[in-house]
């Protein structure tokens, strides 16, 4: 991650990393635990590890550098009390994360990239491409900075925020690791959802690691002609790869898989677009999220009608396919499913 200092980024290190590279510096074992829970807690700067001698903050400070986000804005929804807050990184980049409350608990959505790159025709996040990848450290503290910011606890993470999680696979499995840790933020992979536009590869990938975290699959479109007019990826990765891809997910993580289906006015919202769909799913153990689209003013897109939605539900419903239907928290702040933009570019 670039900051400028030339010190190595300490907060990206994994516990047992940083334990290597203290020992390096001849300190005792129990120093990275400590220096790794204060980073765990919101540190900024190791002049806050008050249990830390003094010489010792100085040489850490001398060596390593702590990236740390800063709020340029919040916004709270006045309809359903979401919070989005824009972020600016170490480099001057900015990115929205979004704290929503439930009755189970509260979620985090937190970006992965400065932009996007997959193109999605939908959404306001790929507006301008993709600038960089985030570092595991600037994942990480949108959950510790966020909670911070809210006053409350974090008890669940969805990466689908601004950019393509598995476009930034290694510092996003770093990350997992960092915020699954005990001595960190102890948030269980259950409780951790990861969402992709179907990088059939990267899923591949992924499975292999065995983790227990919920993948969601933006599939908007049971077949190649309407997917590709809705999301360029298509092209790479069509509808019965990305099938197969989670056929296989599943069967090596024991973990259902989640389709997200924003429904599109008079695109992909029709009886033989639901019939098409609950015909795939069928008998899978899969599990659909519809989404009534938001709408994002430079993409001309309109969410289906209410009834369309309902009857969407219904006949996928009828067929066996378990389904639900997101609620549309903080559409009026666009912090929204597909509203998230770099840099709130429209407003900053």
């Amino acid at each position: 991650m670039p900051d400028g200092s030339g010190k190595k980024d300490i907060k990206s290190l994994l516990p047992d990393e940083l334990a290597a590279e203290l020992k390096a510096m001849g300190l005792p074992g129990y120093r990275a635990g400590q220096v790794f829970r204060w980073l765990g807690r919101g540190a900024r700067s190791f002049d806050e590890m008050s249990d830390l001698p003094k010489d010792l903050r100085e040489k850490l400070a001398a060596a390593y550098d702590i990236p740390c986000l800063t709020m340029l804005r919040r916004q709270v929804s006045a309809k359903d009390g979401t919070e989005k807050y824009l972020w600016a990184l170490p480099d001057g980049e900015s990115v929205e994360t979004v704290f929503m409350r439930y009755q189970h608990g509260n979620s985090v959505c937190i970006s992965s990239q400065v932009g996007c790159r997959m193109g999605c025709a939908f959404c306001a996040s790929t507006i301008g491409g993709k600038v960089r990848d985030l570092a595991p450290a600037e994942m990480l503290d949108e959950v510790i900075r966020t909670g911070l910011a809210a006053g409350a606890e974090v008890n669940s993470i969805v990466l689908m925020g601004i950019g393509e999680p598995l476009d930034n696979f290694d510092n996003v499995l770093r990350f997992l690791r960092l915020v699954n840790d005990p001595a960190g933020a102890n948030i269980g992979m259950r409780h951790i959802s990861l969402s992709t536009c179907g990088l059939v590869e990267a899923i591949d990938k992924l499975a292999a690691l065995h983790l227990q975290l919920t993948l969601s699959v933006s599939l908007h479109a049971p077949d190649d002609e309407t997917r590709s007019r809705l999301m360029p990826v298509n092209a790479a990765y069509g509808v019965d790869a990305v099938y197969a891809a989670c056929e296989r997910y599943f069967k090596a993580t024991g973990r259902r898989v989640s389709y997200e289906y924003a429904l599109v006015r008079d695109v992909n919202d029709t009886p033989r677009h639901a019939a098409l769909l609950a015909e795939r799913l069928r008998g899978t153990g899969s599990h659909v999220n519809l989404i009534r689209l938001n709408y994002v003013s430079e993409r001309g897109l309109l969410p289906s009608r209410p009834e369309t939605v309902k009857a969407f539900a219904q006949r996928l419903s009828d067929e066996g396919v378990t389904v639900t239907v997101r609620r549309r928290l903080g559409s009026d702040i666009d912090a929204a499913c597909g509203q998230l933009r770099r840099g709130g570019m429209r407003d900053r």
